[in-house]
């Protein structure tokens, strides 16, 4: 009788994961164009109903630009591009494998529609990568991380337009061809399924640009499907040896309670977080939707050449997972509270992470990643400026053991990535100290500080992790 593993494979993918909007920072050099993060306001003082990172208007866009008392933090992050050496270097220390990272839009294409690429980018991610190959690193790049070119959003409404389906293309082109020796594990689309808090972000479509904002991020988002198509079978022909992921953000509820109503509830919340990795894992457009579009009156443009472009299909799936919740009847969702939160109300649930590998697994029989999992945390140094975080430990500790269940399960998985594995900028609150890594960063929300790198105790922690591929985690 065959016997599932109970071990993690020998070439277990351990890394870290970031993105280039978080950590970069030089927003204005090596001839980089304004991107969406760029205009992703500190608002960390105001209490989460009142800050907008997300929805925005064609003159707040303009507001933000022209403003000289807001701040930016993305704009700066950890000065990665100028440190990068540096922190590749510390990472590497990890004993990792795998550093998961984004090529920025806008340094490659400043304004999405340039007739030519910016030599200058695509020279500083030929560094990256080069530095990563060093170490023995494998790059998994995200192509699109919040960082669509702000020209795109402005000039042609962002992912609403089928016209940044080829702006997409070509800047997948320019980098397959670039890096088709350097980068071989590539991400096409961050959470593609993130769309309700982060919309601006992620579709880059200003509100008063359509007249029904609902209906233009689901053809916004069914662009983004057929464009991550057409990328995919162009990367293919450049380099056979590509390996293509979908990402979602797992966002799945559990039912309230045993209720058939419940239950219904959750299913079809459920459905629409499978969309994205239904079409292209499946490459067609599920069945539910076009009753969901229906009950809406929506009016999504798909033609018979996008039908035939989605037949090109990813060869493994990841996501992120920071918790889970639950929904009732009413459609009302919330946090599943499995443990003690962190200051942001986030709980740890670290068997759910194991429920949603089988589930993926279940649905797809596809090789899974873990792209993202983390949790942030005030933190500061202590009189002797070392930084202390058992609790970090125990997170990693409890997830890494789920991952570990899930594999003797019987789901093949190629990689676990927790989610800022040095300190960077916040993606939902643009604030610095929401702390996830296991090296402290010495910036502060508004970018002061010395930018010292400090390990934490949980690096040795991770480092054991790794180094004795998930056997030691005392």
């Amino acid at each position: 009788m065959k016997k599932n593993s109970k071990i993690f494979p020998e070439d277990f993918l351990w890394g870290g994961a970031t993105a280039a909007n978080q950590w970069e920072g030089a927003w204005q050099e090596g001839g980089k164009g304004l991107c969406v993060a760029d205009i992703n306001e500190f608002m960390g003082d105001l209490p989460p109903e009142e800050r907008n990172n997300h929805n925005f208007t064609s003159e707040q866009v303009q507001a933000l630009l022209d403003s000289k008392t807001k701040y930016f933090p993305k704009r700066f992050g950890i000065d990665f591009y100028h440190n990068y050496k540096e922190d590749i270097a510390l990472l590497a220390g990890l004993g990792i494998k795998s550093i998961r990272t984004s090529i920025n839009w806008a340094r490659i294409y400043p304004n999405g529609d340039d007739e030519k690429p910016n030599e200058e980018g695509l020279k500083f991610y030929d560094d990256v990568f080069d530095e990563m190959r060093k170490y023995g690193l494998e790059p998994l790049i995200t192509i699109s991380h919040y960082e669509i070119p702000l020209n795109i959003c402005l000039k042609y409404s962002g992912w609403y337009n089928r016209k940044t389906i080829d702006m997409f293309v070509k800047y997948c082109e320019t980098i397959f061809k670039r890096y088709k020796d350097k980068v071989k594990y590539w991400i096409l689309i961050n959470q593609i399924n993130t769309f309700a808090v982060e919309t601006f972000n992620h579709l880059g479509i200003p509100s008063d640009h359509v007249d029904n904002l609902e209906e233009a991020i689901y053809q916004g988002l069914h662009h983004e499907l057929v464009a991550s198509a057409k990328a995919m079978k162009i990367g293919r022909e450049i380099n056979p040896e590509f390996k293509f992921g979908e990402m979602s953000s797992y966002h799945n509820c559990y039912a309230a309670s045993g209720t058939s109503e419940n239950a219904l509830v959750a299913l079809k919340h459920n459905q629409l977080q499978y969309y994205f990795s239904d079409v292209e894992v499946r490459g067609e457009i599920p069945s539910y939707m076009y009753r969901f579009y229906e009950e809406k009156g929506f009016n999504i443009e798909i033609t018979d050449q996008d039908r035939e472009d989605l037949k090109e299909t990813v060869d493994f799936v990841s996501f992120s997972f920071y918790g889970t919740s639950n929904i009732d009847a009413s459609g009302k969702e919330q946090r599943n509270i499995c443990g003690e939160a962190n200051a942001w109300g986030w709980t740890m649930d670290p068997v759910g992470l194991r429920v949603a590998l089988n589930e993926y697994y279940d649905r797809y029989q596809k090789p899974l990643i873990v792209a993202e999992n983390g949790m942030g945390f005030h933190e500061k140094l202590d009189e002797s400026g070392q930084l202390h975080d058992p609790y970090r430990i125990d997170f990693y500790r409890s997830h890494i053991k789920q991952v570990k269940e899930a594999i003797y399960d019987g789901v093949e998985i190629w990689g676990y990535y927790p989610w800022g594995p040095i300190d960077i900028v916040s993606c939902s609150s643009s604030e610095m100290e929401k702390r996830y890594g296991f090296i402290y960063v010495d910036y502060d929300n508004y970018h002061n500080g010395t930018g010292k790198r400090i390990l934490k105790d949980s690096y040795a922690w991770y480092k054991k992790a790794v180094e004795s591929n998930g056997e030691d985690l005392k």
